[in-house]
């Protein structure tokens, strides 16, 4: 099962060993993991160091390492050169993409989003129906801006009426950006892995954004972030502790419906960018999108193991 190895206390020293990522403190072994089973190492402690082999072989799988603010907000990813057989392929057809395409990839990225924002509302008690009359009206591209339109109306009813999402603000927002790192984490690696561009986004074209197309793709997976940190807060606070941050790095293994089937949150990220590079290569848009799951998965996202 895909993990993510989360680095959060000074004077840690992460090295390989026989297959193994191994974390080790004043040169004692205090944990390993197989490096096949880790999706992405986040650190948080500043005083961490690592060993150059360990990096290469974490490239070689496709994990990132995320470097991270106080704030929990990532500030830098370290990602592979190479990620696919057909990349350089890929790459082209995915920079060459028409117009409408790119515009309709993001109507139904954000249709997605929406719909997976208003099961969230459902889940929680609270009224969805104006959200699902928003998704309908999306058009290409979003011209209208449904999406913004949608979290006016979702955050409030979502986190409560006095909550606005500040990525520089602690309490609920720390946890937010901690939860969609996680995402961010699995996303850019199923992108590097799909042979695509992480900077070529969708929508997202900030050109100090190395990981547009990543932010772009998991949009409509991050209310699973907002259910697991309504019901942190609700169980146990807003403190962002070693248990909350367990809390949220297990979203990557819950199962999501997928093309008639279920599949874990790591594996639908993996075959929606692999979806869209397919798209861009046919010229046909056929994304593989997720759709919410039940309201008892979503309410128990926050719960502790």
């Amino acid at each position: 099962m895909d993990q993510i190895i989360d680095i959060a206390t000074d004077g840690r020293h992460l090295s390989r060993e026989r297959g193994f990522l191994k974390v080790s403190e004043q040169g004692t072994e205090i944990g390993r993991t197989p490096l096949d089973q880790v999706a992405g190492v986040m650190v948080h402690a500043h005083g961490t160091t690592w060993s150059t082999s360990l990096l290469i072989e974490l490239a070689e799988r496709g994990a990132p390492v995320v470097l991270c603010a106080a704030n929990h907000a990532p500030k830098s990813v370290l990602m592979p050169l190479e990620g696919h057989h057909l990349q350089g392929a890929r790459m082209r057809a995915q920079w060459h993409a028409r117009t409408p395409l790119i515009k309709q990839a993001w109507k139904q990225v954000i249709s997605a989003k929406v719909k997976m924002q208003a099961a969230a509302l459902d889940a929680f008690g609270q009224d969805a129906a104006p959200l699902h009359m928003m998704q309908r009206r999306i058009t290409s591209g979003d011209g209208s801006n449904i999406e913004a339109q949608a979290a006016r109306y979702y955050w409030p009813r979502m986190m409560g009426t006095d909550f606005r999402r500040d990525i520089g603000a602690g309490d609920e927002n720390a946890l937010l950006n901690y939860g969609y790192t996680v995402l961010r984490a699995a996303c850019a690696r199923a992108v590097v892995a799909a042979g695509l561009h992480p900077t070529i986004g969708l929508f997202h074209r900030n050109r100090g954004n190395a990981f547009a197309l990543a932010d772009d793709l998991l949009e409509p997976f991050r209310p699973l972030v907002d259910c697991a940190v309504c019901g942190i807060v609700a169980s146990r606070g807003s403190d962002v502790d070693p248990l909350a941050k367990q809390v949220l790095a297990r979203l990557i293994a819950t199962d999501l419906p997928l093309q008639g089937g279920t599949t874990p949150v790591s594996v639908a990220l993996m075959k929606l960018a692999t979806s869209l590079g397919q798209s861009f290569e046919s010229g046909k848009l056929a994304l593989a999108l997720p759709v919410p799951p039940t309201s008892d998965t979503l309410t128990g996202l926050g719960a502790c193991a």
